[in-house]
């Protein structure tokens, strides 16, 4: 088991950038170009495993794991600010227990970027925003997806200035895309050309195509396939789930950082074509589309509530299981 939470799929990526670090063009084969993965997760993993003993493998998961915890406290921390602590504690509940959860204890990027988002939305709804911005950014360091935070981030921010002028707002504007516009400029500059980020992006078959491709996968899958596989059943559910959700987010008129946030996150997640299977990881850190769920939970009589999220946790367990031993791809 530990071979396949510390070293497999995506984690042997980020452990050969902490090893050997990345390309230095962009080549021609496919699906073999390190500039696709962001770099503060593998910088992390060679800067700690430089002062700890154990190997790198080990440290990327034990990192992992420890920011799975920030992350559940960052969580917590919004649905407490905006429904008190029984929403709060329900929102970890759920988010720990979706279906593919536990890719936040393998050594992937999704428990530090959950973390990193959690955090920037909770310091964006307290009005904090150059600490809002700070982690907005090292989100877009993190993953692609960090684009969503930092959007998000500078939009509030954007408009909190506009209606104030606080220097504090204009700074936290400003920050929040930072790290992701860094990191993109800095790939087009290191294999020579203005979109080499997204020419990477491209030899990873993954460009934006509108949702077409999402689409077509769905169609397929449900239609007309006779016995789809279950882990791709799974995660097309999730994606159907998550744009209900989001519908529903938007008639309770969640704050705007949270709406801006998973807007753009799906929209980034459902309109991307290339590969279907990660795409339910793609939307974990996307916690606030749970809100509505975890606030009608937290309201219900306790041994509903406790049914609830009890039933959520097993499924979750044994989903999780499958997903390890069973399943023959990447999560």
């Amino acid at each position: 088991m530990w071979p396949t939470l510390a070293g497999s799929w995506d984690s042997r990526w980020y452990l050969r950038i902490a090893d050997h670090g990345y390309a230095t063009a962009l080549g021609t084969a496919m699906d073999s170009n390190s500039l696709a993965f962001f770099p503060l997760y593998p910088g992390l993993v060679k800067a700690v495993a430089a002062v700890t003993p154990g190997s790198r493998a080990s440290v990327a998961l034990v990192l992992a794991a420890g920011f799975s915890l920030v992350a559940a406290w960052g969580i917590f921390a919004v649905g407490d600010l905006l429904h008190g602590p029984r929403t709060g504690v329900v929102l970890v509940v759920l988010w720990a227990a979706l279906p593919v959860a536990v890719v936040q204890w393998m050594a992937y990027t999704e428990s530090l970027f959950t973390a990193l988002t959690a955090w920037a939305l909770y310091w964006a709804l307290r009005e904090r925003w150059v600490a809002a911005g700070a982690c907005a950014a090292l989100a877009g360091l993190t993953r692609p997806t960090g684009i969503a935070v930092g959007v998000a981030v500078a939009v509030v921010a954007g408009v909190a200035w506009w209606r104030t002028r606080e220097r504090d707002a204009w700074i936290g504007a400003l920050l929040a895309p930072a790290g992701w516009l860094a990191f993109v400029a800095w790939v087009g500059w290191r294999v020579g050309r203005w979109d080499g980020y997204f020419a990477v992006q491209r030899l990873w078959r993954n460009q934006w195509d509108g949702g077409a491709d999402t689409v077509r996968e769905l169609r397929h899958l449900l239609a007309y396939q006779t016995r789809p596989q279950l882990f791709l059943v799974v995660v097309s559910g999730v994606l159907l789930a998550s744009a209900a959700l989001y519908l529903v987010c938007a008639a309770d008129r969640q704050p705007r950082v949270l709406l801006v946030f998973t807007g753009v996150l799906l929209v980034v997640v459902l309109g991307s074509g290339g590969v279907y299977f990660p795409r339910a990881r793609f939307l974990l850190p996307g916690f606030p589309l749970l809100l509505p769920v975890a606030v009608a939970v937290a309201r219900t009589r306790r041994p509903v509530a406790w049914v609830v999220v009890s039933s959520a946790v097993v499924a979750s367990a044994w989903f999780g299981a499958y997903m390890l031993l069973v399943w023959r791809g990447p999560p």
